[in-house]
């Protein structure tokens, strides 16, 4: 082919050879190529200015030049000598390569099979009848290097494009070009295997968690014994519910185990009282039959949310009688309880006492019409059903009388002075939240009354006393026993555990309406039986989390239910960042669809997974360290003016704010200081001028870029671990490390030579449009079964 050029050009080029198959080498390969085939004279010359991926070039007669090697091409190549037919054919074919062939292989977005498949679709036999053509010499640039490493035996999937190619790199020409390219490029780094024997992180950061073992309590450090409040088995758990209790306790767990803090955490399924009895009747089956059933339900949503506990039990046990009525027997004979005859509200029609769930009517504090015996929901006061107004029978609808029942009653009237040292106490050591000191305060200021804990019920736990054999226990006497029962249902050492007040921590989780039960009377039934308690050390307490527009309701089905969040077909993760980022601690908060997508979209996916997929994805290129963590440089890392030691010095400080707040069980700001310590990475990829050019230009202080950064990865995988256990574990299955510690201080345990995983995406991205859909399908009126 004739020359359009005359005179030598001068291609300049960086410092830095580019690595073979890169897009600054195929821009390479196309001014090559170019110039052999047209007979363009020219020399080459290294530019420390010269960046990125094209080369730059000067035509010395006329002072043009080009940055785009396409644009070169054209100019050197003479198109005026094919017809007009085949003239406009090689323009839309080069356009072709521009637009969509080069694109693909320079953002990624094709694998090398589908590309190679994509040209061999497209050749044509009469591209070589008239001479090379630009559009050939571009893409036989783009294929080279995907072609040329790959065995014959592959070769022939593509039939087309091997006979094109075998005949293109046959000219002289192109040998010609081929070996200016090979001198000019660097080959491209073979991609590493993760195994188990190219791991090299420090073993002192190494954490392990064995569920299938017993977790015992270790003398002489510190134990964790962590509770949520025992859901209700009369209906599958919202949000709210979730939230609330298992998912909070959960996140807390997890923080203290990956603290090497020996940790025990206990849950399970509240079956006694009467709203076990009133669902049954609904459902027209029996007690223990509901009980079945909803505690499979909730344990399927729990597992769903990835909640860790240690055991999730249930209070319908030989455990739970023995343990409840051992207690009781002891409060009894060491004087703290107390029989009275109470005025009961009776229904003549059903023949039976009402309980409290079995009676409904207006609320005496707040007027609220749709009032439960014993608290009501509007207001959340807890009252005497005979307290309320018009009363109802919910099983016949009516009007009950009032008729007297004798009871059992715990005399915390008698215990209220130990009770209020504990609390002084416990507030102090355990750093209470200050709403469930504040409720707390509230029934002590009003000074404690004898509460009854006996009902006229046939499902609970018997009285073991004379004269009240038809009576079982009240659920919230014998519910917070519940946690011992089904401790003492995991192990056979559960008085380790519950009776180890020196050695044991009680860290429990509820919502408000829970309060005091479980810091006045559960505490003063402890200090009745006069046994060594571990009492609670710490309570954490949710206001309510409302749901868009109004409240989540179990008996209307308003608000998305355990189950619920499973069938979107988002992550448990994306679930759990969400309403942990969302948690009431101090006031009530909303979930709205528009937030969640919005969180998700631009929290998860814009700061936390772009820094860990961009920064996993340069590591893992071939072009690039084919996998393995580079050296960095000490010099550059202990440089105080550098972006380096800022980061450190930033990182340490964050992880002492996150670790304080951790501590507290403040959970919340816990998670906003692990997603500032993200943002900072990225800021630091900023501050580092992070990219292709400074891998080429800056080799040194590219190696330590990706040295920290990756090790601030690792640090990420840990410190979101309490809250986004899967994301974590996906994290280290990336990195090719096991996982780690929560540590005191960022270290980089991450060592040189370390051989990385496979990168894929942390998050996808949630259609906003899906907000007006979900609010349509989960917006109430329909029951939740």
């Amino acid at each position: 082919m004739a020359s359009n050029v005359s005179n030598p050009i001068t291609i300049f080029v960086g410092n830095a050879k580019p690595t073979t198959g890169t897009p600054a080498a195929i821009s390479l390969l196309k001014v090559f190529l170019a110039c052999k085939i047209s007979n363009v004279p020219f020399v080459i010359k290294k530019d420390p200015q010269v960046v990125g991926k094209l080369p730059f070039l000067l035509e010395l007669n006329s002072g043009c030049r080009f940055v785009d090697p396409n644009a070169f091409i054209r100019y050197s190549c003479q198109l005026s000598s094919f017809g007009i037919s085949a003239r406009l054919e090689q323009e839309f074919l080069l356009e072709w390569e521009e637009k969509f062939l080069f694109n693909f292989i320079e953002n990624n977005l094709k694998t090398s099979s589908e590309l190679l498949s994509l040209v061999d679709s497209r050749i044509k036999n009469e591209w070589l009848k008239d001479g090379f053509s630009a559009a050939e010499i571009a893409i036989f640039s783009d294929v080279f290097n995907l072609f040329s490493i790959l065995k014959d035996s592959e070769k022939s999937a593509y039939p087309n494009l091997c006979s094109w190619f075998g005949k293109f790199k046959m000219s002289e020409h192109v040998q010609s070009a081929l070996s200016v390219y090979n001198e000019n490029t660097k080959e491209l780094l073979v991609r590493q295997v993760p195994t188990a024997e190219n791991v090299k992180v420090s073993t002192e950061a190494l954490f392990s968690y064995d569920p299938s073992q017993k977790v015992q309590v270790k003398h002489g450090e510190r134990n964790i014994l962590i509770t949520s409040a025992l859901p209700y088995v009369n209906n599958v758990p919202h949000l709210g519910n979730i939230i609330g209790s298992v998912l909070s306790a959960d996140a807390f767990a997890r923080y203290a185990r990956a603290r090497n803090i020996s940790t025990l955490f206990v849950c399970g399924t509240d079956e006694y009282g009467t709203a076990t009895e009133t669902k049954a009747l609904a459902e027209n089956i029996t007690c223990q039959e509901l009980c079945d059933k909803y505690h499979k339900v909730h344990d399927e949503v729990y597992k769903w949310f990835d909640i860790s506990f240690d055991i999730f039990g249930r209070t319908t046990t030989p455990k739970q009688t023995s343990i409840t009525q051992d207690m009781f027997m002891k409060c009894h004979n060491n004087g703290y309880t107390i029989s009275d005859t109470m005025q009961q509200l009776y229904c003549e029609q059903c023949k039976r006492f009402l309980a409290d769930r079995f009676v409904e009517g207006t609320c005496p504090k707040c007027g609220y019409d749709d009032c439960r015996g014993d608290q009501c929901d509007n207001c959340g006061q807890l009252i005497n059903a005979i307290e309320l107004v018009s009363p109802r029978c919910k099983l016949d609808g009516n009007a009950p009388i009032v008729k007297s029942s004798t009871h059992l009653f715990l005399d915390l009237t008698k215990l209220q002075p130990e009770c209020e040292k504990f609390v002084a106490r416990s507030y102090e050591n355990g750093k209470w939240s200050s709403n469930g000191y504040t409720i707390t305060k509230s029934w002590l200021s009003e000074g404690l009354k004898p509460r009854c804990i006996t009902r006229d019920l046939k499902w609970g736990v018997p009285v073991p006393l004379p004269g009240f054999e038809d009576k079982v226990f009240y659920v919230w006497f014998d519910a917070c026993i519940g946690y011992v029962s089904i401790t003492a249902n995991y192990t056979d050492e559960w008085e380790t555990w519950w009776k180890n007040p020196d050695h044991v921590q009680l860290y429990q989780f509820m919502g408000k309406d829970n309060v005091p039960f479980h810091t006045v009377v559960f505490p003063s039934t402890q200090v009745a039986t006069g046994d060594p308690s571990t009492m609670l050390h710490h309570i954490s307490t949710t206001e309510y989390l409302n749901y868009e527009s109004g409240k989540f309701s179990k008996s209307r089905g308003i608000g998305v239910f355990g189950n619920n969040a499973k069938d979107t077909g988002v992550a448990a993760d994306v679930w759990r960042y969400y309403l942990l980022s969302n948690r009431p601690e101090s006031s009530d908060t909303l979930f709205t669809w528009n937030e969640f997508i919005a969180r998700n979209n631009n929290e998860l996916l814009a700061n936390f997974g772009n820094f860990c997929n961009r920064m996993l994805k340069f590591t893992d290129a071939a072009s690039k360290y084919a996998g393995v963590v580079p050296n960095p440089s000490l010099e550059l890392l202990t440089d105080p003016n550098l972006t380096h030691a800022s980061l450190l010095s930033d990182i340490n400080a964050l992880l002492a704010k996150y670790n304080s707040s951790m501590e507290s069980v403040h959970l919340k700001a816990g998670l906003r200081i692990a997603m500032e310590i993200s943002a900072r990475g990225n800021q630091y990829l900023q501050e580092s001028k992070f990219d292709n050019s400074l891998f080429m230009n800056n080799k040194k202080d590219c190696d330590t870029v990706v040295f920290v950064a990756l090790n601030l990865i690792y640090l990420l995988s840990a410190v979101f671990s309490p809250f986004m256990p899967s994301t974590s574990s996906s994290i280290c299955q990336q990195l090719n490390a096991p996982p780690r510690t929560i540590p005191d201080t960022f270290e980089f345990d991450i060592k040189p030579g370390h051989v990385i995983g496979y990168p894929k995406h942390l998050f996808s991205p949630i259609d906003e449009k899906m907000a007006d859909f979900w609010r349509e399908k989960y917006g109430g009126g329909k029951q939740v079964e």
